[in-house]
């Protein structure tokens, strides 16, 4: 009858919302993100926000539960890492000015982002809540992996929402191939049409990336390991994502080879009124 079918239609629309865990990366990483959210919670799914109390960005709203935990820096600290790891991105300079830069910039930024992610979970308050809550899925920027440790602990699908991730570590964790011979690695400046010289020089450029992510991500792999009360690998919780959000488009980057788990949503930069579904 038609009053059996709108309930039956009602009930459907309770099931298709879901409860979902976000765990952002302050910046510009979190301005696409919030346009993503503001969404979804006109779609009618509950999202719940976990940050820190100190951020650049990152703000109570409406349409998501803002949960927040206490770390050891000021936003001053924030603020002035930020910006000297953002300057040195426009300068010019040799290969080996701009990846001492890099070195130095990211060391910094690693800093503040491990110090985050150990005080949120030794917050055993808000981890109980996160664990009693019965989340649906996880959605989060792996460039700071705490919201992937949070993933494998709470035994969630995750989802990646990002814009690429340092020395290729999404190519490695996805298992897409990335030829030197026309994927040009970062402050290389080549196109994806180069020379044999040039492919030569990509392909040496792998070298002190693999370094600098040694460097920048192996502190995770220590929290994750301690947290998690096992070995951890950076590429185990980065190779859990169910699907990759990627932020680009090739219309914008050179064409890539892509795994069917990975989906380019470049339009959502520009923050459109109305987001493709």
């Amino acid at each position: 009858s038609p009053p059996a079918v709108l309930l039956l239609l009602s009930l459907l629309g309770l099931a298709a919302a879901g409860k979902l865990l976000v765990v952002p990366v302050d910046g510009s990483h979190w301005l696409s993100m919030r346009e993503v959210l503001d969404m979804l919670r006109q779609k009618g799914h509950e999202v719940v926000v976990v940050a820190p109390e100190v951020t650049l960005h990152i703000k109570p709203s409406k349409n998501f539960v803002m949960k927040m935990y206490s770390v050891p820096y000021t936003k001053e600290d924030l603020k002035k890492q930020f910006q000297a790891f953002f300057h040195f991105s426009f300068e010019q300079g040799s290969f080996l000015e701009r990846f001492v830069k890099a070195y130095q910039g990211i060391k910094r930024i690693t800093y503040l982002g491990v110090s985050s992610c150990g005080h949120l979970l030794q917050n055993k308050e808000l981890i109980r809540y996160l664990e009693e809550s019965k989340f649906d899925a996880v959605l989060t920027d792996p460039v700071l992996l705490c919201g992937a440790i949070l993933a494998k602990h709470l035994s969630l699908p995750s989802v990646y929402f990002l814009r690429g991730m340092p020395c290729g570590l999404d190519f490695d964790a996805t298992q897409c191939p990335k030829p030197p011979s026309y994927i040009p690695r970062g402050f290389t400046q080549f196109t994806d049409h180069m020379t044999f010289l040039q492919r030569v020089k990509n392909l040496l450029h792998d070298i002190p990336d693999t370094f600098l992510c040694d460097f920048a991500f192996e502190p995770y792999s220590k929290l994750a390991s301690e947290f998690l009360q096992q070995d951890v690998t950076v590429l185990d919780l980065l190779r859990q994502a169910s699907v990759w959000l990627m932020r680009s488009d090739f219309v914008l980057e050179y064409p890539r080879p892509l795994m069917p788990n990975i989906i380019p949503i470049g339009g959502v930069n520009c923050a459109h009124k109305e987001l493709p579904q």
